[in-house]
C-alpha cells in the first residue's frame, strides 16, 4: 500500500497519507494547522528477525551517529532513540509519546518537553 508518511514546514506535525496517485500529494495539506507546507519522509519499516531482546537493543544502541547525538544532548537523536525502543518493544506508545517525540525531533529542548509532563502530573 502507498502510505507515505509528511512532516509540516509550519507546526512539525508528523503524519501518513495514504495516496493512490503521485499527484494526489500535492494536494495535501496538514491535518493540524492546514498548511500546505509539508515535505515527505523517509519512512520506516520493520524487519522480523530471529534473535533475543537484547540484540535487538544492541542493534539500536550500535549507531555512532545515534549515539554522539546522545552525548551531545541532542534532542532529535533523543527522538530517533525513543522512536528506535518503541519499535524494539514493538508496541504503540501512544499519541502523547508521539507527540512528545515530534517535539523533540522539531528541536525543542528535552527540558521543556519533559517539564511541562512533571509539571501536568504535579496537578
Amino acid at each position: 500500500m502507498p502510505i507515505y508518511e509528511y512532516r509540516c514546514g509550519d507546526c512539525g506535525c508528523r503524519f501518513s497519507k495514504l495516496v493512490l496517485r503521485p499527484s494526489g500529494a500535492s494536494s495535501l495539506s496538514c491535518p493540524r494547522c492546514n498548511s500546505g507546507n509539508i515535505s515527505r519522509l523517509f519512512s520506516s519499516f520493520r524487519m522480523v528477525r530471529a534473535g533475543s531482546e537484547e540484540e535487538a537493543l544492541e542493534d539500536v544502541f550500535s549507531d555512532s551517529k545515534l549515539l554522539e547525538g546522545l552525548e551531545r544532548n541532542d534532542p532529535r537523536a533523543l527522538a530517533e532513540c525513543g522512536r528506535r525502543m518503541a519499535r524494539v518493544a514493538g508496541e504503540d506508545l501512544g499519541p502523547e509519546y508521539e507527540e512528545m517525540l515530534d517535539r523533540l525531533e522539531a528541536g525543542e529542548p528535552p527540558e521543556e518537553v519533559m517539564g511541562e509532563e512533571e509539571e501536568d502530573a504535579d496537578l
